[in-house]
Order: C-alpha cells, then sequence, then structure tokens
C-alpha cells in the first residue's frame, strides 16, 4: 500500500482516509487542553490494511504536537495509550 496521510478536519473533530470503497475515521471530542478520541471505523471492504492504525497514530501524533491531555472512550485507540511518549 502507498504511503497514506490522514487528514485531520479540526472543525468537525476527526481524521479520514478516503477510498473510492469508502472512509475510515477516527473521531474526537477537543475541549481546551484535553481530547478525548471517542470512536474508531474503517468500512468492512477496507479493514486488515492498517487503516485504523494510521488514523490513530496521527491522531496521537497531533495531540502531542498540541500538548493535550490524551484519554479515549474508543477501545482501539486505549490500546495505544500507554505508548505515547
Amino acid at each position: 500500500m502507498p504511503h497514506l496521510t490522514p487528514s485531520h478536519d479540526e472543525s468537525r473533530q476527526r481524521f479520514t482516509l478516503t477510498f473510492p470503497e469508502g472512509e475510515a475515521e477516527l473521531t474526537y471530542e477537543r475541549t481546551g487542553p484535553r481530547v478525548v478520541f471517542t470512536h474508531t471505523f474503517v468500512p468492512p471492504s477496507l479493514r486488515g490494511r492498517g487503516l485504523a492504525e494510521m488514523l490513530v497514530r496521527a491522531g496521537l501524533a497531533w495531540a502531542t504536537d498540541e500538548k493535550l491531555q490524551v484519554s479515549a472512550t474508543c477501545s482501539y485507540v486505549v490500546r495505544f495509550l500507554p505508548h505515547i511518549s
């Protein structure tokens, strides 16, 4: 798979990867210095390609750059939280 870069739409509070088959997304809620990652979705036809991980890593990199306090209600994102430096 070629290098992909998720798009970040701050006004809609989400990161996306768009394909002809559909859109993968990571949604969040930002309140001041805190961000809660709420949901990750990848269409069934796109699963198994590491897209959810790409979205989560992009979201966490953004949160780190913004110096935000990070938490998650999405169980997929929770798996990545102990690895934030």
